[in-house]
């Protein structure tokens, strides 16, 4: 398939596993602990396999943290790689706040080159490409299917938008703020003067930056592949990046260790 088709293929089963987790959203659903105590829901369960199901034709193996137990002899092998959650913020699902999303990421010897990002509760879907460009598309279950990216490209608007003048703007977490993230705000108070900080959840906080409604997302705080690789594929295709703390360079997926360095993001 070209990349094109995967990234058709990759919004397609981001948006069907964001069908399934509405189901249950807006029903009486329970709640289990996964082993580190983290929240799990039946809308987990069915969008995982929503998801893949679609991808199931791409070939390529899939990564998910549904599926994270691969050991890594077997995986540093795939040049090419899905890495899908699911439900990304299921502490936000079970608030009930709308705050979640659908994650999938195509990586490429480490990099993010696709990036799906699906809000089912808002119907917007953000993507990015590799030498495509990066959009968000707002009532996507109005497109009938969007039977072609050419229809979904004239119906997004590109990333980022334009602002109008703004003070500069920093995105956090709605549900971790560590003391490094507090330091790094004062730092940016004390350089730019006036800001403003943004609170959301999920991967929404990378589609801020990509939106161009944020200027930064400083994360000091522990996050999984899942948690970043789409985000990170729609950050790097507007013209971003995501710089990993510890290498300083930008953030490559796939490693021995699932769970992320600290990172910023920047537009």
């Amino acid at each position: 398939m070209e990349l094109k088709e995967l990234l058709f293929v990759a919004i397609k089963s981001a948006y069907n596993g964001g069908q399934e987790i509405m189901e249950i959203y807006d029903s009486e659903f329970a709640v289990e602990l996964k082993d580190d105590n983290s929240p799990l829901t039946e809308a987990d369960k069915r969008a995982h396999l929503a998801i893949m199901d679609g991808l199931m034709n791409t070939k390529i193996p899939v990564l998910s943290e549904e599926g994270k137990s691969i050991p890594f002899e077997e995986r540093s092998a795939w040049a090419n790689m899905w890495i899908v959650d699911p439900l990304d913020g299921t502490k936000e699902f079970v608030k009930r706040n709308g705050e979640f999303t659908v994650n999938i990421a195509l990586v490429n010897e480490g990099n993010p080159i696709i990036g799906v990002i699906y809000v089912p509760v808002t119907k917007v879907m953000y993507f990015g490409m590799k030498g495509l460009g990066s959009y968000k598309v707002e009532n996507y279950s109005e497109l009938d299917g969007a039977p072609t990216i050419d229809i979904l490209l004239e119906a997004g608007i590109e990333l980022p938008m334009d602002q109008d003048e703004r003070p500069f703007t920093i995105v956090g977490s709605r549900s971790h703020m560590s003391p490094e993230t507090e330091a790094f705000i004062n730092d940016a108070k004390e350089e730019y003067g006036e800001i403003e900080l943004i609170s959301k959840g999920s991967s929404l906080k990378l589609c801020m930056v990509a939106e161009g409604v944020a200027d930064a997302y400083p994360r000091f705080a522990p996050t999984m592949e899942w948690d970043t690789a789409a985000g990170q594929g729609i950050v790097n295709a507007m013209g971003g990046q995501v710089i990993d703390q510890s290498t300083h360079k930008s953030m490559v997926y796939n490693r021995e260790n699932l769970l992320n360095n600290w990172f910023l993001v920047t537009k």
